[in-house]
């Protein structure tokens, strides 16, 4: 949606970096170190059924989209509201001249195509209620394409815990079964490996789903501010107010941009 190109996401490396000190720091209060949280059959338990949830729940186009938007995770896309601004700005000063050509020309050059399409619609005089129908289609098919994308990884952050919790049952099943023996040394090693499946369900779902959920939601969010910004230096145009208007207008909501994205994200949890 946006020309920009993406670059390494600093945060995710961060983020990377501070989990596996994390679990070097869990491992080095084990008795037999990281060879105590090596669990196969668990992780199998945990990952295969989280895998086996989500394609019950899903379709396989969901799913497909929901891998492509990962490599989001690690590339920083960065927006840059006030170069949408600026052209926003150009094309009004040139609409307010009925300088068509000229728009026609920046139109060619545009690669953002929500404001590539906005523009066209107006040197078009496509009536502002039928711009504005288009360009609100526009946000809320994107919103919800990439809600769907990012409501996969939550379900895996509820699923990954459930079916942790199954695989510690299914341990201390077995383990039940050892206890005629009344031998704990292979009692003990048995109720370690069945909590250990619990162990990777939590970091499964608090260290991977949720932070790739909320980091899409949250680039989500961040695009339909732009959008909107868009949509209403579009209107503006089409309204005929006044370059300076327009650019009065712009440069205001660019200065609360990152105040509303805290709010809004802010919000988000009362608002589902």
């Amino acid at each position: 949606m946006f020309s920009n190109a993406p670059a390494i996401n600093y945060t995710t490396a961060l983020g990377i970096i501070l989990s596996i000190g994390l679990l070097y720091f869990i491992s080095s209060f084990t008795a037999n170190g990281s060879d105590s949280f090596i669990n196969y059959p668990g992780l199998i338990i945990v990952c295969g059924g989280t895998l086996a949830a989500v394609f019950l729940s899903y379709s396989l186009h969901d799913i497909k989209q929901a891998i492509k938007s990962f490599r989001l995770i690690f590339l920083y896309e960065s927006l840059n509201p006030q170069q949408e601004a600026d052209e926003i700005i150009a094309v009004s000063k040139m609409w307010f001249k009925h300088d068509t050509k000229g728009i026609e020309d920046v139109i060619d050059n545009i690669n953002n195509p929500y404001l590539k399409t906005s523009f066209q619609l107006i040197v078009d005089n496509t009536p502002l209620d039928d711009i504005l129908a288009l360009l609100r289609w526009r946000i809320l098919r994107m919103r919800a394409k990439e809600k769907a994308e990012a409501n996969i990884f939550h379900s895996m952050a509820a699923f990954s815990p459930a079916f942790g919790m199954l695989g510690t049952l299914v341990g201390l099943i077995s383990m039940l079964q050892l206890m005629d023996m009344k031998d704990l040394t292979v009692i003990m090693p048995n109720m370690a490996v069945a909590l250990t499946t619990t162990f990777y369900g939590l970091m499964l779902a608090n260290l991977v789903f949720n932070p790739i959920a909320i980091k899409l939601e949250r680039r989500t969010e961040q695009r339909v501010m732009i959008m909107g910004m868009v949509m209403e230096g579009v209107t503006l145009i089409a309204e005929g107010r006044s370059p300076a208007f327009i650019d009065v207008t712009l440069n205001s909501f660019i200065a609360q941009y990152d105040n509303e994205l805290k709010q809004s994200m802010l919000l988000q949890p009362d608002d589902e």
